[in-house]
């Protein structure tokens, strides 16, 4: 007599049912996640939650960077995409707006993005690598202030700077922060290679004019880089991060431009830039230890790596092959990491796994 099939079929479907019944309520079988511990990831939002003006063309030439405003009650995160302009990503993560965007800034790209506060003002600031300039904007997208490149007549406290720009060499801005009255503004897509800073005067009458204060340069030394790529003013401790990107490294100054340390990341990965919420600090990375792979995000405490996110490797994000850059945020109870690809650009938010 041939044996019933029922009772393999039954505890085949009781098997799948204790599977999936300890999987976390939102989670489904086969969900793909990635990273490790308590800081897994899954897939929020692709590309498709971007305004029309944002897609195609628009996002495959994504080169750029996110700042999130961090002040109590908002939490509204900026990029800005070449042909389209100034995006605002809702403070609750669902949805993301086109702002009106100046002309000069909107036809070229801006490779990051800074939002920052003085004197009862907020603004938004980018580095054109494109255009050889900064500018600075509203949180609506007037633009307010544009600095423009050193001249040969230009002293930038650093005698290899000057001569740099007296030999007609380039201004290519790739990040800026803001500290104490002064645009800090890495310049790795140069030769020179060095981190220059301008003053800034905020307000009705906003200026910025360049400051006697450079450092770092191309070479091997210390506190020097091979390519000076993201600047993050570190929360709370007067320091200024450069990501040193074919160096695996994170360099660590203080505002007057002495090095003090470096933060290693796994050898073989391109930092692109950083950025900080505790006790977090997020890497997004130009390439990984392992290039048949897509680019990993790091996610640091204490300057250690506790989990990396391969996005397209796990989560199936086949445009991520490099990350150029990546910020996380808390929700309530849960983290959000919101990443951009380049060489195709493309955006995605991610959400931690319960």
């Amino acid at each position: 007599m041939k044996r019933s099939p029922i009772i393999p079929v039954f505890f085949g479907l009781v098997a799948l049912t204790l599977i999936t019944a300890a999987l976390p309520a939102h989670q489904a079988a086969g969900e793909k996640t990635s990273g490790q511990g308590k800081l897994r990831f899954r897939v929020k939002h692709t590309s498709s939650i971007l305004p029309a003006e944002a897609q195609g063309a628009v996002l495959k030439a994504a080169h750029g960077g996110f700042a999130v405003d961090k002040r109590k009650g908002k939490g509204e995160t900026y990029f800005a995409l070449p042909g389209a302009g100034i995006l605002q990503i809702s403070a609750d993560l669902s949805s993301v707006k086109l702002l009106p965007t100046d002309d000069a800034m909107k036809k070229t790209n801006m490779h990051n993005a800074m939002l920052w506060s003085a004197k009862g003002d907020t603004y938004l600031t980018f580095p054109g690598n494109a255009s050889n300039r900064v500018f600075t904007t509203t949180l609506d997208g007037k633009l307010v202030n544009t600095l423009e490149p050193p001249t040969a007549d230009t002293d930038l406290g650093a005698a290899t700077a000057n001569e740099y720009f007296k030999a007609k060499g380039p201004f290519i801005p790739t990040d800026v922060e803001y500290l104490n009255g002064l645009f800090y503004i890495p310049t790795g897509y140069s030769k020179l290679d060095y981190v220059l800073t301008a003053s800034v005067t905020p307000g009705k009458n906003f200026s910025s004019k360049w400051n006697k204060l450079a450092f770092g340069g191309r070479g091997t030394g210390v506190g020097q880089f091979g390519t000076g790529h993201g600047v993050t003013v570190v929360p709370g401790r007067k320091k200024i991060d450069i990501a040193d990107r074919p160096n695996s490294e994170i360099d660590r100054f203080t505002p007057e431009g002495k090095y003090l340390e470096t933060v290693t990341l796994p050898k073989g990965s391109f930092p692109c830039d950083n950025f900080y919420e505790a006790p977090y600090m997020v890497v997004g990375a130009l390439h990984g230890p392992d290039r048949t792979k897509g680019a990993p995000i790091y996610i640091l405490e204490n300057d250690k790596v506790v989990s990396t996110i391969m996005a397209k490797e796990e989560l199936g994000l086949a445009n991520f092959q490099h990350i150029h850059n990546a910020v996380i945020r808390k929700l309530g109870k849960k983290w959000y990491v919101i990443a951009q690809a380049w060489n195709p650009g493309d955006f995605a938010i991610l959400e931690q796994v319960d």
